[in-house]
């Protein structure tokens, strides 16, 4: 998040939330959000396909198409521009490639828009005034953005709408990201993705490796690595030989399972280290018991980039043990030493080698945490990012984006769109939540959510078991008959092992950027059985 979750309460003047369910999936910030509608009047607008517990309380709901979120953000840059309401002295000061992006909006008028998306072109055009004439306007997405081939464009185009109005750099604007799972922040921070070291310091730069390097005393590859998917893939291909999977279930949160199943058993060697036995962990070779977050002391990096401390309440069952010691001993094994004396021995390290946490340590992090970048001792932390218009690549720059369609979409074998989500009383894949009995005696089983039309077409009655069909594959599953979806349109969770919708999503339909898959996209066909 560029700004903290508490503007959210009251500095925003208008709220802009696009692919994210957030009242079930960021309880908490969806309250904070309800508050500042209700006792401040807050303008809030909502757009998703499905009509969300915020949609009731919006001021605009626009109900779009899956995957059609680029061509909705381009309309409402079109009214924006059109009726002057952009920021020029904004535009001018802090950001460049102004007029590209311009030339390709010009086309995407309201009624041009409302023929992609299905959102009336009245409600395009209030939804842009709205967020542009508020003053402060702060804009909220997802995985319901994300979770696309063109999830990159999805949130360059979100990022084209705030400096379009300069909704940047102040209390009550920004463009936040709710992440999906707790610490994937943090996850992030620490270098957990394929490019980068700790705080997005490029693999590739040859400085910022060098630094690395001397400070572990190895040479490290100066070429990116993998993402998850890829992995699979290469797994797949049998170019991949032993995976050590960590807190992970692929076999249920990875697109196509069939595909995942396949590359797991083609594998000579699988390592899973977790605190239950997953449904991956199933595949494996060698278990590893991990401690959970009550079992260990360290520091979890939260949405609004705030670093807090967690502690040890409790000791490890059995055999389980604390994460960072059983990766010490593996890498000892393997041939590198690698010893360290607690979790605050690794974060000294951590914040020396790391930019935005240099300034923060276990003593100054008691109490709320601070928020990064902290690059010093006595810096107070970063509550909003890009203050005065300042970008950290000197001026923010504008993409010129063109709409384009989902890779799969329906045709008369396939006639529906399948989109997937989230539950409040689960989490990710089911592997904690499921465990719970009260959790689960409130909502036992996948549904797949029907609209009340295409019920009638099909026959079908609430509750009552369907077969739901893609290209990959079918499942039985209770139907839901629910009003808040398009008629063309179905929706899953994934949580649950017995009926996994991932075993329908598509694998090979990929953002070509981020690699992430099109969870939220793909042609599907009912039965009634």
């Amino acid at each position: 998040m560029t700004n903290s979750i508490n503007e959210l309460e009251k500095d925003a003047k208008a709220i802009f939330v696009i692919g994210s369910n957030t009242t079930e999936n960021h309880p908490v910030i969806g309250m904070k959000i309800k508050k500042n509608v209700l006792e401040n009047g807050a303008k809030l607008v909502v757009a998703d396909p499905r009509r969300t517990d915020l949609a009731d309380l919006a001021d605009v709901y626009m109900q779009h198409r899956p995957g059609t979120d680029v061509a909705l953000l381009n309309g409402m840059m079109n009214v924006i521009i059109s009726e002057g309401l952009a920021d020029q002295d904004f535009i001018a000061a802090n950001t460049e490639g102004y007029e590209a992006m311009a030339e390709v909006v010009a086309k995407y008028t309201p009624e041009y828009v409302e023929t992609i998306t299905g959102v009336p072109a009245a409600d395009i055009r209030r939804a842009a005034r709205l967020y542009a004439e508020a003053g402060a306007a702060v804009i909220c997405y997802a995985m319901g953005l994300t979770q696309h081939s063109t999830g990159t464009d999805n949130v360059k185009s979100v990022c084209n709408l705030a400096m379009l109005t300069g909704n940047i750099g102040r209390p009550g604007t920004g463009v936040d990201p709710l992440r999906g799972q707790n610490n994937v922040q943090g996850a992030c921070d620490m270098g957990g993705l394929p490019n980068v070291l700790t705080a997005y310091q490029q693999v590739a730069n040859d400085a910022a490796r060098a630094k690395f390097e001397e400070a572990w005393n190895v040479s490290l590859p100066a070429k990116p690595g993998l993402t998850l998917t890829e992995t699979i893939n290469k797994a797949h291909h049998g170019e991949m030989k032993a995976l050590v999977i960590i807190g992970e279930n692929p076999m249920m949160s990875d697109p196509d399972l069939h595909h995942v199943e396949e590359a797991l058993e083609k594998l000579d060697f699988l390592v899973v280290q977790d605190i239950f036995m997953s449904e991956t962990a199933k595949y494996a070779d060698v278990v590893l018991p991990g401690a959970c977050f009550a079992e260990k002391d360290g520091t979890f990096s939260n949405t609004e980039r705030r670093v807090q401390r967690v502690r040890k309440a409790v000791d490890p069952p059995g055999q389980a043990r604390v994460d960072w010691q059983i990766i010490c001993d593996l890498a000892t094994r393997m041939g590198y030493p690698m010893s360290y004396s607690s979790a605050e021995d690794i974060f000294e390290e951590m914040r020396k080698l790391t930019p935005s946490y240099a300034g923060m340590t276990y003593a100054r992090l008691e109490g709320k945490g601070l928020q990064w970048p902290c690059p010093a001792e006595d810096h107070p932390g970063t509550p909003f990012l890009h203050k005065d218009g300042k970008f950290s690549r000197g001026k923010g720059a504008f993409s010129a984006i063109e709409f384009i369609e989902p890779r799969e979409l329906p045709d008369g074998e396939y006639p529906l769109i399948l989109t997937t989500g989230r539950s409040l009383f689960h989490y990710h894949t089911g592997t904690m939540t499921r465990r719970c009995v009260a959790l689960d005696e409130h909502v036992p089983a996948a549904e797949v959510e029907i609209n009340p039309a295409l019920a009638g077409q099909l026959g079908i009655e609430d509750g009552e078991m369907v077969r739901l069909s893609t290209r990959r594959g079918s499942l039985e599953v209770k139907a839901k008959v629910t009003d808040i979806l398009a008629e063309d349109v179905v929706f899953m969770t994934f949580h649950f092992a017995e009926t996994a919708v991932n075993w329908l999503t598509n694998a090979d339909s990929l953002d070509p950027v981020a690699k992430i898959p099109e969870y939220k996209v793909c042609a599907a066909r009912l039965d009634k059985i």
